[in-house]
């Protein structure tokens, strides 16, 4: 039950920065997708890095330092970049953001806590379909990206 309860705080506190900051999905799915790149390339070396310096078991820090470096970029990006105009596009992109970084951190978290319980069935449908989630997530992004119109700057010459 307890670490249903992280997963939903960790959700919720995602959908909250997101949606707080008005920023466009795009953007911050693509770097979710570049997070989990580079915690893919470094996150073990950097967890024995971390237990190394005595924060706690070899398996708790490898997968809290994972999950920091795949939401880190994103977390960057958050005061930087496009913003939705509209409440249904805050709404929606915070959502899909929510749902992305569920689906890239679930596996490193899963090291550190069990589910049992009512959270296992949720657990297991996103672990399951984790593929599908990213792989929707991401062309999502892209089109969002898409979408995104700059502002425009005016030449003061004219």
């Amino acid at each position: 039950m307890i670490s249903t309860i992280i997963y939903f705080a960790i959700v919720l506190g995602l959908f909250a920065a997101a949606f707080i900051t008005k920023r466009r999905f795009g953007l911050l799915g693509l770097a979710l997708a570049a997070g989990s790149m580079l915690s893919t390339i470094c996150g073990y070396e950097a967890g024995l890095i971390v237990s190394g310096l005595g924060f706690g078991s070899n398996i708790l820090s490898s997968s809290i330092v994972s999950v920091l470096i795949i939401v880190l970029p994103a977390f960057l990006i958050l005061f930087h970049g496009y913003s939705y105009k509209t409440i249904i596009g805050q709404i929606l992109g915070a959502m899909c953001f929510a749902l992305l970084a569920l689906a890239f951190i679930i596996e490193p978290l899963s090291q550190s806590l069990v589910f049992n319980g009512v959270g296992i069935g949720v657990y297991n449908w996103i672990l399951g379909n984790k593929t599908v989630i990213i792989g929707a997530g991401l062309i999502i992004a892209i089109f969002d990206l898409l979408l995104a119109k700059p502002t425009k700057i005016y030449d003061k010459r004219h």
